[in-house]
């Protein structure tokens, strides 16, 4: 092919391209606008179900409505690659009403932006009534909840509502009550919902900026501790915001003539789009008039300075020589500030605050809580204040200042951009805003003399090395026979060793077999089979590895393969006898096990949704549950271990409760799991004697100091209950120092009276529920008192969380204070302190995975 035709080639090939990037054709009469259960729909990318937008972007539809003006799709969309998909709902506009073309199709409703699906995802409408969006993997994505409801099918309305509708065609579930970072017109925005922007242009999850209605009206805030809001409409005489042609409520929009929608940006305006040449254009930004280019939260990033839409960073005074803030991104000024310096909590002595004049804050006529004082008093309120970053200092009216009279003291637990108000364009004008930094003094020393007398040491060894030669000779020789010697005997002993193992491996496997109600036992080889070579990993962990395998009948089986011996063994032979002989609908089931020479396989019944851990602690980005998946689960955990501790022939502690020892079947039913750390113990004895086992972060406190009862086990299930509360782990290392661990959260914001503040923020549906969470975590903290004798029974807590009992409330939140219980009875053991610091090993201290 010569060059001119690999031109005419490359011409053709591009306009083919193009072409399919703008618009592909959609046979209307492939699609309906609705669909009858049971019904599924697989996300994958033909040739006939393909549609490109002109950003590039993938639409592969499910359902279409609109023949002539607004157009609608539901369906799959997702990036160029297809790696990253979301189900969602799409407006377009026809140009004509024989078009048979999608054209620029935007986004305005997804159901799972926070965890988007690869090809081959299935979205089903199943017989139970329940909408359901799975990964290609079989993982669940994201639910309607409607199981068990009176559901006929799902339905695309000509306002672009996607509807679960029932036998009269009455509504079950609809997209516009649950909306993402857009309205369609003719929806509404009412009390409990709001709009979440996306974290930026090419990440569709939520990012941190809300819009909602309130008692004060429609309000616009950055999602921190607490919010802190920018805009408000300030009139609450609306009980829900609707988007009509024309208006937001007390907002004017220019009257639509053709499909329009309104979308929550990710850098906090709010603007409407409307369909002009070919494509959305933007038509008006509704908040930019009251807000300013300067009053967005992030328009300059944390610690920027926002000057007449410039940014820049905080400047010290001529007569401070330090620098404490320097751009992250100087060719992006935007990006905002660092601290040269982080604070530590610690040594709080060497805070200061940077007292910023002529400036003005977003935040300052917020929510936020006010104190009215002195800005003597206002500094000295934060500078005592471990989480506070800044404070805010303003009077209201500019003779109060003339008058040095108290003005309004509000403390930030994050800093967000800060406003240059020199030219007092902005009111309050005599806001002080002062930031909090740490001065950090270095000292150094010399080491010049050490290094002086080093040089001469060398010298002086030198002169006596060649004089050495033939000694060091002779004794090389001498190493080189003994060595021969030690390897002879550890050769030796190995074998020797070998032959033991394989004898105690015969005496062990005999005692599996003599054990009543054990299990089925399966070989190596069947396993090997069931699970194709050990060739689909479900998981790892400290003790192995997890696998996927079916039995012959076809159900779905979980092998876990035990590496190494010593400890693993243990806690092999623990698991089989412990959880072999009991059977309850809250502990993972045991199918079977193998004992075969080195191999150790533990069978489990398969749990769908894997480990809670991956469903609770992932933040903004996890799979969140809401608030009464949380609730049952958690209620699951305390049945499975009431059963445990009081219902079994022997009193079992299980020792190592943690989020990844919680499994999660395909209805999100919880399960405890992983016993290699279990311990058997007689119904009349209170107190156990055992070496430290469990993970570092659940253990509690009276391993240090005292007896150790099934109530270790109460204090590991309560700092559970704050992590699916909160939705972070118990200790994260990428949090600020006073941050990293829960509790101490958990203590501060309890002195506080702030509880509502750890909530999990990531999900709408815990913010609705906020009461209930917060009443949960005081039941979390019954659990955690430093004093066992004080925490509640298992069985205790299922009537509580039942609500057949009121839970305890003169509680004490200093929960990792050792409790000191004297124990003289006879057959009571107790653990000695002096013991623990060698025990306190890694293998130790995780269980079998």
């Amino acid at each position: 092919m010569d060059v001119k035709q690999r031109l005419l080639y490359a011409i053709f090939l591009s306009s083919l391209l193009l072409s399919s990037m703008s618009s592909l054709t959609a046979q209307k009469e492939n699609y309906n606008s609705t669909a009858y259960l049971p019904a599924s729909w697989i996300n994958q990318a033909s040739e006939s179900l393909m549609i490109n937008s002109t950003g590039g972007n993938i639409v592969i539809p499910i359902l279409l409505r609109g023949s002539d003006g607004p157009r609608y799709v539901c369906g799959f969309y997702c990036n160029m690659e297809g790696n990253q998909c979301v189900f969602g709902v799409l407006i377009s506009q026809s140009r004509r009403s024989n078009d048979e073309y999608l054209q620029s199709p935007e986004l305005v409703w997804s159901a799972n932006r926070n965890n988007p699906v690869h090809s081959n995802a299935t979205l089903q409408l199943r017989q139970d009534g329940d909408l359901v969006l799975a990964n290609s993997d079989g993982t669940l994505i994201w639910s309607s909840h409607t199981r068990g409801k009176l559901v006929s099918g799902l339905k695309l309305t000509k306002m672009g509502n996607l509807v679960l509708f029932g036998p009269k065609n009455e509504s079950i579930w609809e997209s516009f009550d649950h909306p993402t970072d857009s309205l369609l017109l003719g929806q509404k925005l009412g009390p409990g919902q709001k709009l979440r922007a996306s974290d930026s242009a090419t990440n569709w999850s939520q990012g941190r900026l809300s819009l909602a209605v309130g008692s004060n009206g429609l309000s616009a805030y950055i999602e921190s501790d607490p919010p802190q809001r920018y805009y408000v409409s300030g009139t609450n005489s609306y009980p829900f915001y609707e988007f009509r042609n024309g208006s937001l409520n007390d907002l004017t929009i220019p009257p639509a003539s053709g499909a329009q929608f309104i979308k929550f940006e990710p850098d906090g305006h709010l603007k409407v789009y409307q369909w002009r040449d070919m494509r959305f254009v933007e038509v008006i930004d509704l908040l930019d008039p009251y807000v300013g280019d300067c009053g967005y939260p992030m328009v300059c990033g944390n610690y920027g300075v926002c000057s007449k839409g410039q940014c820049g960073c905080i400047e010290t005074t001529n007569d401070q020589e330090k620098s404490y803030f320097s751009q992250i991104n100087f060719r992006q000024p935007n990006l905002g500030c660092s601290r040269v310096t982080p604070i530590f909590c610690d040594d709080s002595r060497d805070h200061t605050l940077l007292e910023l004049t002529n400036t003005s804050y977003f935040a300052v006529d917020s929510s936020l809580d006010k104190a009215n004082m002195g800005m003597e008093d206002c500094k000295s309120k934060c500078l005592s204040n471990c989480s506070c970053k800044a404070a805010l200092f303003y009077y209201t009216d500019q003779r109060d200042s003339v008058l040095e009279s108290n003005g309004n003291c509000l403390l930030l637990n994050e800093v967000f951009s800060i406003i240059n108000n020199e030219d007092n364009i902005r009111p309050p004008y005599n806001t002080t805003v002062l930031v909090k930094v740490q001065d950090v003094y270095v000292h150094s020393s010399s080491s010049s003399s050490s290094s002086s007398s080093s040089s001469s040491s060398s010298s002086s060894s030198s002169s006596s090395s060649s004089s050495s030669s033939d000694i060091k000779q002779t004794i090389l020789g001498c190493t080189f026979a003994v060595l021969a010697c030690v390897v002879s005997l550890i050769c030796y002993c190995l074998i020797l060793l070998r032959r033991i193992l394989e004898d105690s491996e015969e005496t062990e496997g005999h005692f599996l077999n003599q054990l009543p109600g054990m299990p089925t036992r399966y070989s190596y080889e069947k396993l090997k089979s069931m699970t194709e070579d050990f060739s689909k990993k479900l998981g790892q962990g400290g003790f192995g590895s997890v696998y996927e395998g079916v039995l012959s009948d076809g159900t779905k089986i979980a092998v876990k393969c035990l590496d190494g011996s010593g400890q693993v063994k243990d806690s092999f032979l623990a698991e089989v006898q412990i959880i072999g002989s009991i059977h309850h609908v809250n502990l993972v089931k045991l199918i079977g096990f193998c004992f075969h020479k080195l191999h150790r396989l533990l069978v489990y019944e398969y749990m769908a949704n894997g480990s809670l851990d991956k469903w609770i602690c992932g933040g903004k980005n996890s799979q969140s549950l809401p608030w009464n998946a949380r609730r049952r689960i958690i209620t699951d955990i305390a049945k499975g271990l009431a059963y445990l501790h009081e219902d079994c022939s022997h009193k079992i502690i299980h020792f190592d409760i943690k989020p990844q020892n919680i499994l999660l079947d395909q209805n999100f039913n919880a399960k405890v799991a992983d016993f290699g750390l279990s311990k058997l113990v007689e119904k009349d004895q209170s107190r156990v004697n055992t070496r430290m086992r469990g993970t570092p972060g659940y253990l509690a406190p009276e391993w240090l100091s005292s007896v150790i009862t099934e109530k270790v086990d109460v204090y590991s299930f309560g700092i559970v209950m704050l992590e699916i509360i909160c939705g972070r782990k118990n200790v994260d290392w990428s949090k600020i120092e006073e941050d990293k661990h829960l509790l101490s959260i958990f203590k501060r914001k309890a002195e506080e009276e702030r509880l509502q503040d750890m909530v999990d923020k990531n999900n709408l549906d815990m913010l609705i529920h906020v009461q209930e969470a917060v009443e949960m975590m005081e039941i979390a903290a019954w659990c955690l008192q430093s004093d066992f004798t004080k925490r509640p029974s298992m069985s205790l807590l299922v009537k509580v969380l039942d609500g057949l009992v009121a839970p305890e409330t003169n509680l004490d939140y200093d929960f990792t204070k050792p409790s000191v219980v004297e124990t003289r009875a006879a057959g009571h053991l107790v653990i000695e302190a002096d013991n623990i610091a060698s025990q306190l090993l890694p293998s130790a201290l995780s269980g079998p995975r």
